[in-house]
């Protein structure tokens, strides 16, 4: 059996240096409204964002479409957190 293609993730920065947009190349969420999760326990249906929010320094996940914006720590780094949370997401997916 083949393994499913690797998801592409791609991050970007926002407006917010807090905040960081990671864009996949497939629907996350149907519709216009967007799910936002800030605990582990908001998260358990949602297999990206439980293990968005398992990274140290990950604050809140927000996803809509396909997107996922994730807003972290103030203390933490995006050069160390991002590839984390792109890892997670494509684990995840």
């Amino acid at each position: 059996m083949a393994r499913a293609k690797a998801a592409k993730v791609k991050f970007d920065p926002t407006p917010n240096p807090n905040a960081g947009k990671f864009t996949v190349g497939r629907t996350l969420v149907e519709g216009r409204h967007g799910l936002t999760f800030d605990t582990a326990e908001a998260a358990s249906a949602n297999p990206v964002a439980a293990a968005l929010l398992a990274l140290e320094g990950v604050r809140s996940v927000f996803m809509v479409a396909d997107f996922v914006t994730v807003t972290k720590d103030a203390g933490a780094s995006w050069a160390d957190l991002a590839p984390l949370a792109q890892q997670a997401i494509r684990a995840a997916l």
